[in-house]
């Protein structure tokens, strides 16, 4: 039997002793035990084989895992520190490590709830109503929080969005409590 056919699993229910196949044969349990049970005699048979290789390997490499071996520390150079450091305020957060970090930034016109049914009956031409009225400023959302309402503009024939009011530290602080 090779590892592909021992790996692999049968999701049909095996019919218990006495009971016929498919085939109209009947299962002897015991049989099937001792089938399984060789292989598994087989298997640990191969690992004793693996471990065998291996420490012949080490012997050959001069290895024998014994604790006995003289163990000698690898040699280290000094750094010399040629940066000068700047002092570190611990009050201050150190900003400059989270300044690369990519953020994705959304505008939303507006949203709604549709049940499926009306969802799967949308096609070309169909209208959502939202729940914005026309005129009214957009979302603009960093990683689905919001930070700041604004106007859409063209930019360089793109679509670009206006800042009208942005919403304070303190209220976006409150708002993810």
């Amino acid at each position: 039997m090779s590892d592909d056919e021992e790996n692999t699993t049968d999701e049909t229910t095996e019919p218990t002793e006495g009971e016929p196949t498919e085939g109209g044969e009947s299962v002897d349990a015991d049989a099937l035990a001792n089938e399984v049970a060789d292989g598994v005699d087989e298997a640990s048979g191969d690992d004793d084989a693996l471990a065998d290789e291996w420490a012949a390997a080490m012997e050959e490499a001069g290895e024998t895992g014994d604790d006995d071996d003289e163990v000698k520390p690898a040699p280290m150079e000094d750094f010399v520190d040629d940066v000068p450091h700047k002092e570190i305020d611990k009050n201050t957060p150190e900003l400059d490590v989270i300044l690369d970090i990519p953020v994705v930034i959304s505008m939303e016109v507006g949203n709604t709830q549709i049940p499926i049914r009306n969802l799967l009956q949308l096609n070309q031409g169909s209208v959502i109503e939202l729940d914005r009225l026309a005129g009214e400023p957009l979302d603009v959302l960093v990683n689905g929080t919001l930070i700041a309402h604004g106007e859409v503009v063209m930019v360089n024939d793109k679509f670009g969005i206006r800042l009208t009011d942005v919403i304070s530290q303190a209220e976006r602080i409150q708002r993810l409590r």
